[in-house]
């Protein structure tokens, strides 16, 4: 079951975290948030992708969800004197400054996560975010587990579009064993890609297509990113 108390960002901000140290490691979290917030605009039809070759990124409804990074995002698309291909998007709201630090101190408010302090070398202040409630990404990680591990045909969209953009940003290996993963690499391939036959995932599959779309083409914004800087 879904849990409709979280937004996409938020969970993929809870399996990006480390439990116990409140850290991440690595910089790809940040495009696979960048990837949720737009996903979500896309499942709560506030905006659409054209049907035209570059998926140039409309606004349907303009009212917001009542997430502050959420309705930040569909504002900067609103308020764009030029509309751009969803890539472009997902690199912009990665950019978002102190995104991370947002997204967690939400869930710091929800008693999810706890947020503390810690020294790095001995002389550096930084901001980590261990887990005070673990039962909300418990119920993640077994909703991927259902998804990943067993042939249930019924994945709602919502997980589909999690375990995609999980992928892409190495997140999985993180909860779950390296080399189960690879022996489940077909399952995972038919679930993303919407090759099963449960009603759920038949009928959320084309409209999610652009977001998996997105989560492909999170590697390649990521190294554009870091040649240009």
């Amino acid at each position: 079951m879904v849990d409709q108390s979280l937004f996409l960002h938020e969970e993929v901000l809870l399996l990006a975290l480390h439990d116990a140290k409140g850290t991440i490691a690595g910089p790809m979290y940040r495009y696979a948030l960048g990837g949720a917030i737009l996903a979500e605009l896309l499942l709560n039809k506030r905006i659409e992708p054209e049907p035209t070759k570059k998926k140039l990124i409309n606004v349907l409804d303009p009212t917001p969800l009542g997430d502050p990074i959420i309705d930040e995002c569909l504002n900067k698309i609103a308020a764009a004197r030029r509309r751009a291909i969803p890539s472009a998007w997902v690199s912009r709201f990665a950019s978002i400054k102190e995104l991370k630090d947002r997204v967690a101190q939400g869930l710091v408010r929800r008693g999810i996560l706890r947020q503390d302090h810690d020294k790095v070398l001995f002389f550096f202040d930084r901001t980590i975010y261990p887990e005070a409630d673990h039962s909300p990404e418990a119920r993640l990680i077994e909703r991927l587990r259902t998804a990943i591990f067993t042939d249930s045909a019924d994945v709602d969209g919502r997980t589909v579009v999690l375990l995609s953009l999980a992928r892409s940003a190495d997140l999985l290996r993180l909860v779950f064993d390296k080399r189960q993963l690879r022996q489940r690499k077909d399952r995972l391939d038919h679930v993303i890609n919407g090759e099963l036959t449960g009603r759920a995932a038949k009928a959320a599959i084309d409209e999610m297509q652009i977001v998996v779309m997105i989560a492909c083409i999170m590697p390649a914004i990521m190294t554009s990113t870091m040649i240009h800087h």
